[in-house]
C-alpha cells in the first residue's frame, strides 16, 4: 500500500504492515454475537496490506459481520455487492477514489474510505466521489464499528409512521388497523383503500387512483367493485362519516361523526 505508515491500528492493537499477497479474495462468515449485527450484513474489506486486512477482517468477524476481503481495485469491482465497503484509497492497480466512483455508480452500498490520506482535499474528493464516511489511519476497531453502524442507520429505510385520524389508527408496517384501540380485521383490498385515503386525510382521492393503488396499476375493470369494498370497510370500522363519498370525484377520509 503506497499511502500509509507502516502500522495501523485495528482491534485495539498495532499490526505491522507486510507485503501484499497476489490479487485474490476470500470469504469468511461467522455467526453474529448476541445483540450484534446480523451475519447477513456483508462487509467488503478492500485493503492490499495483508497484515492490516487480516486484523480488520478478524475484528469485523468477531463483531458478527459477514466479511469478504480483496486486495485490489479490480477484485473489489468484481465482488458481489455488499452492504458496506471499507475502501483503502492506496490500491496497487486502480486508485481508490476511482474505485469509489465506480462502485457508487452501480451500487447503493455504504462506502467508508479507510486511508492514511488525512488532508482535507483528499477527504473532499473521496466524499464527492461517493464515499459516505472517511476514516484516517491509525484508528481503533471501536471507532470503525461505530462508523459502520452509523452509515447503516443512515441508509436504512425509515419505518412508515403510524397514521392517526380521530379514533382511527393505521400501522403500515404491520398492516393493522384499530378504532378506539379495537383491532379491526381487514382484507388486503380494504386495507389498501384505507391506506390510500389515510395518506392525506381530507384530500379527495379519485376512484381510479384507489383502484390503481389497491388493485392494480393498470386496472380497467368496473369501478362499482370499489363501492362494494368501501361499504364493507365502513361497516367494519363502525365510525359514521370517517370515509366520505364526494360524488362525481371519489372518496376522502373525513371528520368522524358526520353523515357520509
Amino acid at each position: 500500500m503506497r499511502d500509509r505508515p507502516r502500522t495501523a491500528q485495528a482491534g485495539g492493537q498495532e499490526t505491522s504492515a507486510r507485503p501484499a499477497p497476489p490479487s485474490g479474495r476470500r470469504v469468511t462468515r461467522m455467526s453474529g454475537q448476541a445483540n450484534g449485527p446480523s451475519e447477513d450484513t456483508r462487509v467488503l474489506v478492500v485493503e492490499d496490506d495483508r497484515g492490516i486486512a487480516e486484523s480488520l477482517e478478524r475484528g469485523l468477524r468477531q463483531a458478527g459481520y459477514a466479511v469478504e476481503g480483496v486486495r485490489t481495485g479490480r477484485a473489489a469491482l468484481a465482488a458481489a455487492t455488499p452492504d458496506v465497503v471499507l475502501l483503502d484509497l492506496g490500491l496497487p492497480d486502480i486508485d481508490g477514489v476511482e474505485v469509489c466512483r465506480r462502485l457508487r455508480a452501480r451500487s447503493d452500498a455504504a462506502i467508508i474510505a479507510v486511508t492514511a490520506r488525512g488532508e482535507e482535499a483528499d477527504r473532499v474528493v473521496a466524499l464527492d466521489e461517493g464515499a459516505d464516511d472517511y476514516l484516517v489511519k491509525p484508528f481503533g476497531l471501536a471507532e470503525l464499528l461505530a462508523r459502520i453502524r452509523a452509515v447503516l442507520r443512515r441508509r436504512r429505510p425509515a419505518e412508515p409512521e403510524l397514521v392517526r385520524h380521530g379514533p382511527l389508527t393505521l400501522d403500515p408496517r404491520t398492516r393493522q388497523v384499530s378504532v378506539d384501540g379495537r383491532v379491526v380485521p381487514l382484507t388486503p383490498k380494504e386495507f389498501g383503500i384505507l391506506e390510500c385515503l389515510a395518506a392525506d386525510p381530507g384530500r379527495v382521492v379519485s376512484r381510479q387512483q384507489i383502484l390503481e393503488r389497491a388493485w392494480d396499476a393498470h386496472w380497467y375493470g368496473p369501478t362499482k367493485v370499489l363501492d362494494v369494498h368501501v361499504a364493507a370497510l365502513r361497516r367494519k370500522l363502525g365510525v359514521p362519516g370517517l370515509i366520505e363519498t364526494v360524488y362525481g370525484h371519489g372518496f376522502r377520509l373525513g371528520a368522524a361523526g358526520e353523515p357520509s
